[in-house]
C-alpha cells in the first residue's frame, strides 16, 4: 500500500472515531484521536471528563492548535518510518485541512479525507449515550455540536480523488467494506 494519511473528520458524534479506529486496526497502522491527544497534552486520563464551554479550557483555540500540531508531529514520525497513519479529528476548517496537505507534500504521501456524517437525530442519540458512558473519551455534548455546526466550513476545496463522504449510520463492518471498495477503485 502506498504511504497514506487517512483523515477521518466531521462534526462530533458523526462516527469518525469508531470508524477511524476500526480502519486503523484493519490496516494495522497507527491511529491518533484528537480527544486522546488533547487530554494527553493536558496531563489528563483519556476518560477524564471536561465540561468546558465551546472554545474554552482544553478546547480553546490555543489548546486546539497545540493538539492539531501534535497530531501532525505524530503523523510525521510514522510517515518517516514508511507507515501509513489514521488521524481522527474534526478538521472543521479549511486551514486545518490545508496544513494536512502540506504534510502530505513534504512527506511524499497520499492524503485521503473521509468525511463522516449522520442525521441530527442519530447525532443526538449518540451524544445522549455518550453522556452516560463512563469510558467515553470525547466531551462532546449537544450544545457543543450546535456551536460546531455553526462554524463548520464545508470541504469544498477537496478534490474527488482525495475525498469520500460516508454516512456512518450503517454497521462498522459494512462501512469498512464500503471504504475498501471505494479506495480500491482509486
Amino acid at each position: 500500500m502506498e504511504k497514506t494519511v487517512f483523515v477521518f473528520f466531521g462534526l462530533i458524534a458523526s462516527g469518525k472515531s469508531t470508524l477511524a479506529g476500526a480502519w486503523a486496526r484493519r490496516l494495522h497502522i497507527p491511529y491518533y484521536n484528537s480527544d486522546r491527544v488533547r487530554k494527553e497534552l493536558a496531563g489528563m486520563a483519556p476518560i477524564s471528563s471536561m465540561s468546558s464551554k465551546f472554545n474554552e479550557g482544553i478546547y480553546s483555540k490555543e489548546f486546539t492548535r497545540k493538539t492539531y500540531d501534535a497530531l501532525i508531529e505524530k503523523a510525521e514520525k510514522d510517515l518517516a518510518n514508511n507507515s501509513s497513519v489514521v488521524l481522527d479529528a474534526s478538521y472543521q476548517n479549511r486551514d486545518e485541512r490545508e496544513r494536512l496537505r502540506k504534510l502530505s507534500e513534504s512527506s511524499g504521501c497520499r492524503l485521503i479525507f473521509i468525511l463522516c456524517q449522520c442525521s441530527e437525530m442519530e447525532t443526538r442519540r449518540r451524544l445522549d449515550l455518550r453522556v452516560k458512558d463512563p469510558h467515553a473519551v470525547s466531551d462532546g455534548r449537544w450544545e457543543i455540536y450546535l456551536k460546531q455546526k455553526e462554524s463548520y466550513e464545508a470541504p469544498a476545496e477537496l478534490g474527488k480523488h482525495e475525498f469520500i463522504t460516508i454516512d456512518t449510520s450503517d454497521t462498522v463492518d459494512n462501512l469498512l467494506g464500503y471504504l475498501t471498495n471505494r479506495l480500491s477503485s482509486w
